[in-house]
Parts: C-alpha cells; sequence; structure tokens
C-alpha cells in the first residue's frame, strides 16, 4: 500500500542537525512505497535550492507558495489543469500591492521568489480589521504566521486545499497521508484529517488550534528526526536494525547485482565486469558490493538493503559479499532505461543527434546515485576505498565527497570517453563535471579515452590521477572450452562472417547488412557460399532506445535475403537470441571471419574471446585442418589499441570501407590467416581479470594526494 509524507520545509523537515535527515533519507530509501511530498512557502527556485542538499529526500510532487504552486517533483512542470484552478480569481500581484499600498505596515519582501501570491513582512499590530477587509475586497484569502508572514493568496489557495485537491487527483486515502509542519500557515494541512506531526518548537498559535486531536503526533526531536519517529510509530517505515552495518574497507558500486541475485539476465559470457568482480571477490577481495535491486512496493517483502551473503562473513559458494539499493520498476525505468540509455549513452557513443533529455528521467538519475552515495557512505571504513563503475553512477563520487571526504574514490569507464565537444552537448554536462573532478582516480581502457575525460575536466581546480587498465578475458575458460567442442561440418567453399552483439545502433548491424548487400554485388563468386551470422540479442525489457534500430535491422535482412536467396541458401543468418556460452565458442570456431564494427567500445570483449577461441583450434592442426578465421576489427573500438594492424581495421562510419575490409579478409591466403592469428595470439596475453582488478583497487588506495594535474599511473 502506498503511503504519503507530505512535510513543510522551513522549521520541520530542516529543522534539526544533519544526522536526523541521514536518518530518514536512508529510511525512505529502504521503503520506496513512501511518497515524498514538500508542501512549502518557497518558491520553485528556492526548492530547487535545497535539493542541492543529498541528504534531502527527493519529493515526488511538490505543493509550493503556500499552495498557490502545484509541481510534479521530477522535472518541476506544474500540475495542470489543477493549478489553474487553484488560482481562478486571483487578481495579478500589481493589484494586490497597489490596493494594499496605504498600508505603511506591510513590507513586500523584494528578495523572494513569488508566483501567485504575495508576501510581507507585517508586525502582529498590523493585523487589523482594515487590513483583513481590504484583502477581502480583492477577493484573496491571506495566511498569517510566526508572527511576522504575511500571505496574500488567491480565494481558494491554502497547503492543505492543494493537498486535498492533488490527493483526490491521484486517489490518496486520507488515512494513506502524514502531514508535518510547525507554524499557522500549516494549519490547513492539520484540517484535513490525515495523520499528522506536530513538531517539537512549533508555533504555539499551531499547538493551541491542533488541540489534542488523536491523529497528531507529537515528537521531542526536532526536524527531520521527528519525522522519522512518527513514521516508525505508524509503522511505515522499520526501524534499522541494532547493530549497525558492518563497515567496510572496500567498497566496489556498480548498478547491476552479480547475475545470481535479483533475476537479472546471465551474462552468456564468463567475460566482462560482472564476472570480473564476482571473481576478484570470489579470489579473496575483501569487501562490499552494492548494486540496485527493482522491488515490487506493494508484495516485495524481502528486505534488499540486507547484505546477501552475510557480508560478516565473507563470499560464500563464490558469491561475494552483497548490499542491495531497493528501486522501484518505475524509478529503475526512469534512471536506467531512459536517463542512462536515452540521454547519456548516445552521447558516449559519440552519437550526439540521438541524445534525448529530460527533466523526469535526470531527477531519478539524481536521486539514484545520491541512493547509492548514501548507502556505501554508511558501510564504509573510515579512509576506505570506494571502486565505482561506469557513467551510471557519474554523481556519486560528488555526493560521497561532500558527506566522507575521509574515502578514496576511484571510478573504471568501461564505455568510451568521447570528445569534450560531445561530452559539452548535454544539457548537464557542468553537473557531471563536478561530481567527476572529485574523484581520486579515474581509470579508462585506452589512452584516448582518458585524455577526452582530461579535457572535459580542463579548468577544474583539482582533477583525478588518471590509469589506463584495458581489461582482459578469463582465458583458460576459453580455451578449456574450445578443446571440448567438436569440429563443426562444413561445405568445402563455405565461408561464415560472424557477429555476436547485443542489439544496439553503436554496434552499427544495419550497416553491415548493408555491407554484405554491396559485397554480394561486386562478388558473384561468393553468392550462395556467403553467411553471415548476426547473434544479436535483444536489450532488457523496457529499453526502447533501440527499437527504431531492431525495425529498420529486420527491415533489411528480410530485403537483402529476398535479393540474394538461392534455393535454401541466403545471405543473412539473423539470430536475436542469447545463446549458452558453449555454443558461442561453437560460432567462434566455424567462423572464417569475426567481424567487429562498433561504432565507439570501450574495449569488446568479444574480439578477444574469438581471438582466444581460434588460436586454441589453431594450435590443434591435426583436429583443424583449415586455416584460423580472421578478425575485422572497427578501428573505434579500444581492442584495436590492443591488435593493431595484425587484425584487418575497418571503420563503420564509411559503408565503403566496411565492404572493402570484410572482401580484403576474405581474399586472406591460409599462410597469412595463420601469421595474424599466431600475432593476435600473443598481444592477447594471458593477464587474469582478477589481477586486473586487484592492480585497479591498488591504483586508487595509492591516489590520494594532492592532484594539479592529471598524471598517468
Amino acid at each position: 500500500m502506498s503511503r504519503i509524507l507530505v512535510t513543510d520545509l522551513d522549521g520541520t523537515l530542516l529543522a534539526g542537525g544533519t544526522e536526523g535527515r541521514r536518518l530518514l533519507r536512508e529510511a525512505l530509501g529502504r521503503h520506496p512505497e513512501v511518497t515524498v511530498v514538500f508542501a512549502t512557502g518557497r518558491g520553485s527556485a528556492s526548492v530547487r535550492r535545497v535539493l542541492r542538499d543529498p541528504l534531502v529526500p527527493r519529493p515526488r510532487w511538490i505543493i509550493a507558495d503556500v499552495g498557490a504552486t502545484v509541481l510534479d517533483g521530477t522535472d518541476f512542470s506544474p500540475v495542470e489543469p489543477l493549478q489553474e484552478q487553484l488560482r481562478a480569481g486571483w487578481p495579478g500581484p500589481a493589484r494586490v500591492r497597489a490596493a494594499l499600498g496605504r498600508f505603511p505596515a506591510l513590507a513586500y519582501q523584494h528578495g523572494v521568489a513569488q508566483d501567485g501570491r504575495c508576501s510581507y513582512h507585517l508586525p502582529p499590530d498590523g493585523l487589523t480589521g482594515e487590513l483583513i477587509a481590504a484583502v477581502g475586497a480583492l477577493g484573496c484569502a491571506w495566511e498569517y504566521s510566526a508572527d511576522r508572514y504575511f500571505d496574500v493568496l488567491p480565494p481558494r489557495v491554502s497547503k492543505g486545499g492543494a493537498l486535498l485537491a492533488l490527493a483526490e487527483k491521484l486517489t490518496w486515502p486520507r488515512e494513506s497521508i502524514l502531514v508535518a509542519g510547525d507554524s499557522l500557515n500549516d494549519l490547513s494541512l492539520f484540517r484535513l484529517g490525515a495523520h499528522a506531526v506536530l513538531m517539537a518548537g512549533a508555533e504555539g498559535a499551531l499547538s493551541a488550534a491542533v488541540g489534542d486531536d488523536p491523529l497528531v503526533h507529537r515528537p521531542d526531536r526536532p526536524g527531520a528526526a521527528g519525522i522519522l519517529a512518527a513514521l516508525q510509530d505508524l509503522g511505515w517505515v522499520t526501524r534499522p536494525a541494532r547493530r549497525p552495518a558492518r563497515r567496510h574497507s572496500v567498497v566496489v558500486g556498480y548498478h547491476r547485482p552479480p547475475p545470481h541475485r535479483t533475476g537479472v539476465r546471465t551474462p552468456t559470457s564468463p567475460n566482462g565486469i560482472l564476472p570480473t568482480l564476482t571473481s576478484a571477490f570470489a579470489d579473496g577481495l575483501p569487501g562490499l558490493w552494492v548494486a540496485a535491486r527493482t522491488v515490487d512496493t506493494d508484495t516485495d517483502t524481502d528486505n534488499p538493503s540486507v547484505p546477501y551473503p552475510d557480508p560478516g562473513r565473507g563470499p560464500r559458494h563464490g558469491r561475494p559479499p552483497l548490499s542491495l539499493v531497493p528501486l522501484s520498476a518505475e524509478q529503475w525505468g526512469d534512471y536506467f532505461h531512459r536517463a542512462c540509455k536515452e540521454t547519456l549513452w548516445p552521447v558516449l557513443m559519440s552519437e550526439p543527434h540521438r541524445s534525448t533529455f529530460h527533466e523526469h528521467s535526470w531527477a531519478a538519475y539524481r536521486a539514484v546515485n545520491a541512493r547509492f552515495a548514501e548507502h556505501m557512505a554508511a558501510r564504509t571504513a573510515p579512509g576506505a576505498t570506494v571502486w565505482l563503475h561506469d557513467y551510471n553512477l557519474w554523481l556519486v563520487p560528488g555526493i560521497l565527497r561532500s558527506v566522507r571526504p575521509d574515502l578514496r574514490i576511484g571510478m573504471f569507464h568501461h564505455t568510451p570517453f568521447p570528445p569534450a565537444e560531445v561530452f559539452g552537448t548535454l544539457p548537464v554536462a557542468t553537473e557531471l563535471t563536478a561530481s567527476l573532478a572529485r574523484l581520486d582516480w579515474a581509470g579508462f581502457h585506452i589512452a584516448a579515452f582518458a585524455d577526452h575525460f582530461r579535457n572535459a575536466l580542463a579548468g577544474r581546480a583539482s582533477t583525478p590521477r588518471i590509469g589506463i587498465h584495458p581489461l582482459g578475458i578469463d582465458r583458460p575458460a576459453i580455451e578449456a572450452i574450445a578443446r571440448s567442442r567438436p569440429r563443426p561440418d562444413r561445405l568445402p567453399g563455405d565461408r561464415v562472417v560472424l557477429s555476436v552483439e547485443r542489439l544496439d545502433y553503436a554496434k552499427a548491424p544495419v550497416q553491415k547488412v548493408d555491407a554484405i548487400d554491396r559485397l554480394l554485388a561486386t562478388r558473384p563468386d561468393l553468392r550462395g557460399h556467403l553467411t553471415f551470422r548476426l547473434v544479436c540479442p535483444p536489450p532488457e525489457p523496457g529499453i526502447t532506445a533501440y527499437d527504431t534500430t531492431r525495425v529498420l535491422l529486420e527491415q533489411r535482412v528480410a530485403q537483402v535475403n529476398d535479393t540474394w536467396r538461392r534455393g535454401a541458401w541466403q545471405p543473412v543468418d539473423y539470430r536475436p537470441d542469447n545463446l549458452p556460452f558453449p555454443e558461442i565458442i561453437d560460432e567462434y570456431l566455424a567462423a572464417d571471419v569475426f567481424w567487429v564494427t562498433s561504432l565507439q567500445d570501450g574495449m569488446n570483449l568479444t574480439a578477444q574471446e574469438f581471438v582466444a577461441a581460434q588460436a586454441t583450434r589453431a594450435a590443434l592442426p591435426r583436429l583443424w585442418a583449415r586455416a584460423p578465421g580472421v578478425l575485422v576489427l572497427s578501428r573505434h573500438a579500444g581492442a584495436a589499441t590492443l591488435f593493431g594492424d595484425t587484425a584487418v581495421l575497418t571503420d563503420p562510419r564509411s559503408p565503403e570501407d566496411l565492404s572493402a575490409a570484410l572482401a580484403r579478409a576474405l581474399t586472406l591466403t591460409p599462410a597469412e590467416r595463420r601469421l595474424r592469428m599466431e600475432r593476435l595470439s600473443y598481444l592477447l596475453g594471458r593477464e587474469r581479470p582478477v589481477d586486473w582488478a586487484e592492480r585497479i583497487i591498488g591504483a586508487i588506495r595509492r591516489s590520494r594526494q594532492p592532484r594539479p594535474q592529471s598524471p598517468v599511473q
């Protein structure tokens, strides 16, 4: 069941110390079913300033200007037609000020932004019958509080009236609402018949007006601590366990948990960040993994913030100590599906024209990052090391640094980092760089991405140290599977070109199908003998950023196959499925060409997997008489820095080069293919991903010192 917390700001939520706000914020984080509403005399600009404090809970709705303004808290857009209805009959500020100019005791608040109201300072002896009559003659209502503040309002406006209208619109029952206030302009909230909190130190006139109402809680603690006490008394939030959370020397932050938890789709490969972190903890990395988990706020009774397994006991059966940040499905959708995938991802891929920005989803991104920062701050030991991963948590460094300046904070970017001029197209670029500049250490796969990062942070007073640490693969695991797989049956003369990638415009799948079309038009000898096998599983349900790519890809596959089909043969074998990893290895082993055409790519581990599998095959010439396959690799993938022109490099932004590079790969002699694969195998190396993780933890630990520049370590 949903619960609604409606709180005033000054003298209420913002009263008391920061510890109370922190505890309230953590409690609300454990209970995403509690919706927060601000009901304040502040204007919208002033509320935005309040929300810069990471300890202030993020409101879903905002009643501002003493009830004259009602905003959607995610993007600060007016709630219409509700706001227009509330302001009906408002004569406007010019007429109000002209009519009341004859009262010398009224002092207009020039420094306060006002919308749908006029606010004055007024001593108690200035509240005369004549003034009240003048306001009535304007057809207006008024509020007087704290023996000082006099607000002239539209005739039907009050905080309580605005809340009642919002509750009717959203069908909130009154028994699900808790209001909190401290002054007379909050009295209308207390008269709604909902649960209420009369704050410690509240205005005497409010306390007298409320009387002995049994629905009113009277905590003896000020501010957020008092609100939290009322929420606990009602049973709307649980009291934290008496034993404080264990604090860890290393805390890893990634937006996803390991694959054994919470129904997250299991990756088909033993490589990548999830398997690497899992292996690092299983290999003895001390600490805690913090990740997000979506919960059903109506039915989920599991407390996802409890570490699993118990972090005091260390990893169990290879599973890392885990502590989960609970998010509703709506929060996850706004944060990940929209802010991450629709706003940030296109810019990372140097496709800024695809980026869309919405205040609503960006507010969710801010809120989720704040939740992560709070969660980690409560679980890190003094001077601990925090290792963050990827753009999904870009605002965590700034928030975490403000509450825990003692921590060593590092972040590794598994994605590309775009050129500064591309990054600058983000409407929130300044907000992001302000946070990223507070890192102690930032890591990248290749130097080019690190240079882009430096340029984006140019001009900041301090910048993090930079590390270049390309991530590799678990090569022994690939080799063991490859040695166990049967040799594929192939007709002489057949050629297989393979791509294995998730559906994403950044992988250029449509461009590859177009290149196959052009190649077949100029190479009739390949018709009937060339198969482009595209293993391309769909994205996570809920992500719509790739829908256009999927539709276009399906259309082009059908068109190209219709154009060149001969009997049972067709050139494009499109497989939009997740294959078990041993079957992926079979595809690697059978391929004559592995085709990677990323517009941008952090590293591209599938290229490395292909090399490992093919090198294993090449080491068994009696079982595999056919020459090893050829790697055709985008110049814009991080792996191109590793392999260089030992791979056949291609530019996916050039249609002609895509076709020409593929044609070249198909014409290499067996001897050339063997030489290239021997060299690729050597360049791939044998560093374990676990060793990679240990080196980065060490780099972050050593990074805490004055940082006037960004040296590489």
